[in-house]
């Protein structure tokens, strides 16, 4: 995982003068090489010890080696992307080509899917595969952009033959949520882990005694504390762009996975499920 997408994880859940440092390396990280520890504390009104203490937090020794860090891995991207004219990470670009465009954009998402790939926790996802293949019921719940990869995922479960639902309305999805039982699995979607209904829907399942999976991007936040089985996504993503991109790429990536791994628990039944659906849909496919 980079420092950057390990730095974008874990902000929510730093005190307020270690965030504002860390929003100020991820606003703008090729300034910080240029940036003295003094300067970077003096902007982000806080102290040198607290920029050492998120170096630490980031497993380094201190800002040196922050800054080496971010060197390197900026210079790696650099090689696989063109500028576009604004800072990696800003909420859109100031100018740049077509072109250029698509290979920021481009980038940004197979950093997303590469990263999150690299650090899947194996271990939540075979549990998380498990609870659901077993589940008579799958009930998910996302915001926004989080509420299409819901309902992707709900689709695809539906296609194998598994009772899913995933309301798009919150009141809908707690009062679901309130009527499930043991056995039954509620996974919420939310790329920050702070959405309230994502929180709220988690929570109510939880109590009602159904197993609640998380996927998210945060390390922490409502979202997880009231997950049994977190999945994370390792996303660097602006939470002010007007339509999340990689953050949809990567959950979606692990939805993927967790399909095939599911379907995979039954095989035979899941290959008939896909040909019946299949087949009833031929005719309208057209020529």
């Amino acid at each position: 995982m980079s420092t950057q997408s390990l730095l974008q994880g874990m902000t929510e859940d730093l005190p307020p003068s270690m965030r504002r440092v860390a929003e100020a390396v991820l606003a703008d990280p090729q300034r910080i090489l240029r940036t003295t520890i003094t300067e970077l504390a003096a902007e982000c009104r806080t102290s040198e010890p607290t920029v050492v203490r998120l170096c630490q937090r980031l497993g380094m020794t201190g800002y040196a080696e922050l800054r080496l860090t971010l060197a390197g891995e900026l210079a790696s991207e650099q090689v696989r992307r063109p500028s576009v004219g604004g800072a990696h990470g800003a909420d859109l670009p100031v100018r740049g080509t077509l072109s250029e465009i698509v290979a920021d954009v481009a980038l940004a998402e197979v950093l997303g899917i590469e990263e999150t790939a690299a650090s899947l926790d194996m271990d939540a996802l075979e549990r998380a595969t498990a609870a659901i293949a077993a589940a008579p019921v799958v009930l998910l719940h996302g915001i926004g952009a989080s509420a299409s990869v819901a309902g992707d995922f709900e689709r695809k479960l539906q296609r194998i033959g598994r009772r899913a639902h995933s309301p798009r309305d919150t009141h809908d999805a707690l009062a679901a949520a309130a009527l499930m039982g043991p056995g039954e699995v509620a996974i919420g979607f939310s790329h920050s882990g702070t959405t309230t209904e994502t929180a709220a829907f988690l929570t109510t399942a939880r109590s009602a005694g159904a197993t609640t999976i998380a996927l998210t991007n945060g390390s922490g936040g409502p979202v997880v504390a009231n997950a049994d089985i977190p999945l994370r996504t390792t996303v660097r993503e602006s939470v002010y762009r007007s339509g999340a991109m990689a953050s949809r790429s990567a959950q979606l990536l692990v939805v993927d996975c967790l399909f095939v791994a599911v379907a995979g628990q039954a095989r035979e039944t899941s290959v008939d499920a896909l040909r019946r659906t299949y087949d009833a849909l031929e005719e309208y496919r057209g020529a």
